[in-house]
């Protein structure tokens, strides 16, 4: 894995991308989107990311993400890190513990970029394509 510095997105203001099917990207666009998607590509960061999401308040402790994972507290720290630096979740500081919430900007934005204009609501990925409800 890299070692290089990520910038953190989505902090200057403006729309990142239009879908993917209305323009095509320029080569600013797919850079920030790759490190976005860089982020997102691998399953610890994935499932950090839907733990944090889906924790009721909002946010949620390192201290409650860890235990979750056969992984050391540093390497826990360093994939947070990295979903900080993409610009999808925010953190902050609280005595010894870290505290952590999802930036809904990015998500929405992803979404957004993925999105087919008048496309139906998706599928949950467990469910097979025309199960019935």
């Amino acid at each position: 894995m890299s070692k290089q510095e990520l910038e953190v997105l989505g902090e200057r203001g403006e729309a990142c991308c239009p879908g993917l099917l209305t323009a095509p990207l320029d080569e600013g666009q797919a850079v920030e989107l790759a490190k976005v998607f860089k982020a997102l590509g691998d399953p610890i960061r994935l499932r950090l990311l839907s733990m944090i999401a889906s924790r009721a308040g909002g946010e949620v402790c390192v201290c409650d993400l860890t235990p979750a994972f056969d992984l050391s507290q540093p390497t826990i720290s360093h994939h947070l890190k990295l979903l900080r630096q993409a610009g999808l979740v925010g953190c902050e500081r609280r005595g010894t513990w870290v505290y952590y919430w999802l930036l809904p900007e990015m998500t929405d934005k992803l979404a957004g970029v993925l999105s087919r204009p008048g496309a139906p609501s998706l599928q949950p990925l467990d469910e097979p394509a025309g199960a019935a409800s």
